[in-house]
C-alpha cells in the first residue's frame, strides 16, 4: 500500500521492510530485536481505513485521526503521543500553513501519521532506506523534530532577508508594495511562532519523562531538537518585532509628510488671509470707497498687496514655518 511505510529497525540501524497486512500493529514488536516504525500517509488511498482497523487503543487511534491538533505531548500508559508541526512546502500551499505530524511511541513501536506531504519525513524515510536508520525510538523522533527545524530554518531565514530589505526601504522612502510586503511577513511569522513555541515545549516534555525507555542519548538529542526550536521561536520574535518596528517608522514617515503638508496649507492660508480681507473690504460696493476716482487706485493696491504678502513670507521664513 502506497500510503502505508512499514519497517523493523534493528540495534545499528540497519531496516527491513514490512508489508502491511491485517495484523493487529500492537503485535508487530513481539520479538523485535530493536523497534518497529510504521508511517501512514493519510493523503493516500486506503491509509486511513487501514490505520482504523489496525488494533490501535480508542485514545491513541482518535488523537493520530484527529482533523486538527496543536503540538503536544502526552503521556498515556508506556508510551506517548507527541503532535508536531512542519512548514508546509508543497506547491501552491503557503508556508506557514503547517503540516501536523502525529506520533504514538513506546519501547517498541513508533506511529507517524501525517494528513499531508511533509519533506522532513520523506528526508529519514530515506535515511531508513540508505540503512543509515535510527537505533531507538528516541533517536527516531529526535531526528524527525531535527528534519523539521532544518526544513523551517531556509523559510525563517528568508523572512530575515525580507525585514532587512524592508529596513532598507524604510531609508529610502516606503511605497505601498512594501507595506503590502510587510503585512505578508508579520503575518507569517505570527503564525509559525504559534507553532513554534508549543512545539518546543512539547519535545522539552517529552525529554524530561520519566520512562525507563527512554535512554540518555536520546534525551541528548531531544535536548538538541528542543534548542533548535527554541531558536527558531526566538528568531520568529526578532522577526515580528522588527516588522513591528518598520511599521512604526512607516507610521512615522507618514505621520511626517502630513504634517509637512499641513503646515504648508495652513501657511498659505495664513498668508493668503490678510490679503483677502483687505480685497473684500476694498470690494464693498458702498459710497465713501477712497480712491474710487484715482485711475492710478488699482496699481497703488495692488503694489501694497504685493508688499504685504512678501513681508509675510519674510516673518514665517524668520518663526521657522517655512524651509529657509
Amino acid at each position: 500500500m502506497d500510503g502505508i511505510h512499514q519497517w523493523r529497525i534493528d540495534a545499528g540501524g540497519a531496516a527491513k521492510a514490512i508489508e502491511p497486512g491485517a495484523d493487529d500493529v500492537a503485535g508487530l514488536d513481539a520479538d523485535a530485536s530493536g523497534f518497529v516504525w510504521l508511517h501512514a500517509d493519510l493523503a493516500r488511498e486506503g491509509a486511513r481505513d487501514w490505520l482504523e482497523a489496525a488494533g490501535l487503543q480508542p485514545l491513541v487511534r482518535r488523537a493520530l485521526l484527529a482533523p486538527e491538533t496543536r503540538p503536544r505531548c502526552t503521556l498515556h500508559g508506556e508510551g506517548v503521543l507527541l503532535n508536531l508541526r512542519g512548514v508546509n512546502l508543497n506547491p501552491g500551499d503557503e508556508v506557514e500553513d503547517m503540516v501536523s505530524l502525529r506520533m504514538w511511541i513506546t519501547a517498541k513501536l513508533v506511529i507517524t501519521v501525517q494528513l499531508r506531504r511533509l519533506m522532513a519525513v520523506g528526508d529519514v524515510l530515506a535515511e531508513v532506506e540508505r540503512g543509515q536508520g535510527p537505533d531507538h525510538p528516541t533517536e527516531l523522533v529526535a531526528r524527525l523534530a531535527l528534519r523539521l527545524a532544518d526544513r523551517a530554518e531556509p523559510v525563517v531565514a528568508g523572512l530575515n532577508e525580507k525585514v532587512d530589505v524592508l529596513e532598507d526601504q524604510v531609508i529610502d522612502g516606503i511605497s505601498a508594495s512594501s507595506r503590502f510586503d510587510l503585512g505578508t511577513i508579520r503575518r507569517a511569522s505570527i503564525l509559525l511562532r504559534r507553532h513554534m513555541a508549543p512545539q518546543r515545549d512539547a519535545l522539552s516534555t517529552f525529554e524530561i519523562e520519566e520512562l525507563p525507555w527512554i535512554v540518555p542519548e536520546g534525551r541528548t538529542r531531544l535536548r538538541e531538537a528542543t534548542e533548535r526550536m527554541t531558536r527558531l521561536a526566538e528568531e520568529l520574535d526578532a522577526i515580528r518585532d522588527r516588522a513591528q518596528v518598520v511599521q512604526d517608522q512607516i507610521m512615522d514617515t507618514r505621520a511626517e509628510a502630513m504634517n509637512r503638508q499641513m503646515l504648508i496649507l495652513s501657511v498659505v492660508a495664513a498668508i493668503f488671509l490678510p490679503l483677502g480681507l483687505i480685497t473684500g473690504l476694498l470690494g464693498i460696493n458702498v459710497g465713501g470707497m477712497p480712491g474710487a476716482d484715482n485711475p492710478t487706485a488699482f496699481w497703488i493696491v495692488t503694489g501694497g498687496l504685493v508688499v504685504l504678502g512678501v513681508l509675510l513670507v519674510w516673518v514665517f521664513r524668520r518663526v521657522g514655518m517655512l524651509g529657509r
